[in-house]
């Protein structure tokens, strides 16, 4: 059964410029493979995955007044997205991402989140009374959503994405959080920070880990392991890690058990990376549970 997702925080405009390798730090002239404009963040890269899955989502971002904010308002517009925005005199947040030719990438922010002094949550609190679960990314901006969460019942989801382990910046989103998810981008010696999270309370936790497919600690000491799908040809990585993220709860609100729920992230992820958008164009249910070897 579909599921209603309240999503807060995060959508930008990204530049995305595709080289064979790295640039060395010297003064040089470089021609890029490809380059484009192109939606980004990681708030849209939920919302367009569990949208093309049919969830009904309702996503709050900050927009400025800009061309950049009609760029986003455009490529968010989708019958199963309900747009709430925040208008701030600062422009729409925008990034520089420059890919490699294995799918890694170095992001600049060139133009940063902004972080309002007030916002009206009142649109929030309406959809909130109606979801089904919470996902409040790490922006300083969504603070406030996380007390609120709480004190409504909800499920909170939340993905810590390259936490090392020790910022404190993190704690506020960790404490809120049932169910984390993140990256061992950061953190190499990743399992006993899983360990400690379930210690805290939470019903799971996943790390992924890029190439290396995932893994998921619940609070059970359930230990789980999903490796990565096979990709023809990797397009664009940008927006996999949301993907992952996407198929997890789509898998999830169907009570779906956890290592299928890996299998459908998994798929979800694959998918992304063999397109050049957020969410794969070919991205249905169906299409999903083909591509992770499960019946509907």
């Amino acid at each position: 059964m579909p599921r209603s997702v309240l999503i807060v925080g995060g959508t930008s405009v990204d530049t995305i410029i595709h080289l064979d390798q790295f640039p060395s730090p010297t003064a040089q002239t470089i021609w890029p493979r490809a380059s484009y404009r192109a939606l980004g963040s990681t708030g849209a890269g939920k919302a367009l995955n569990l949208a093309a899955l049919g969830e009904s989502v309702t996503l709050h971002t900050l927009l400025g007044e800009d061309d950049e904010a009609r760029f986003v308002r455009e490529q968010l517009a989708h019958d199963h997205i309900h747009l709430l925005t925040t208008i701030t005199p600062e422009p729409t947040e925008q990034h520089v991402n420059l890919m490699d030719s294995h799918g890694d990438r170095m992001s600049f922010f060139v133009q940063p989140p902004p972080e309002p002094t007030e916002v009206n949550w009142e649109g929030v609190r309406v959809a909130m009374d109606h979801c089904d679960v919470v996902v409040i990314n790490i922006l300083a901006y969504a603070r406030p959503v996380l007390a609120m969460a709480r004190a409504a019942g909800k499920p909170v989801w939340i993905d810590l994405h390259d936490y090392d382990g020790q910022d404190p910046y993190h704690q506020a989103f960790i404490e809120a959080a049932d169910v984390l998810f993140l990256s061992s981008d950061r953190l190499p010696d990743y399992r006993p920070v899983m360990e400690s999270f379930i210690e805290m309370g939470k019903s799971f936790v996943v790390c992924t880990h890029g190439r290396d497919g995932a893994t998921l600690l619940d609070r059970n000491g359930q230990w789980l392991e999903q490796p990565v799908f096979d990709v023809e040809t990797v397009v664009d990585t940008n927006g996999a890690g949301d993907a992952f993220f996407s198929g997890f709860l789509y898998g999830y609100s169907r009570d779906a058990s956890l290592a299928d729920c890996l299998k459908l992230a998994a798929a979800c992820g694959a998918l992304c990376v063999g397109s050049g958008t957020l969410a794969s164009q070919q991205l249905t249910p169906s299409r999903l549970h083909e591509t992770a070897g499960l019946h509907p």
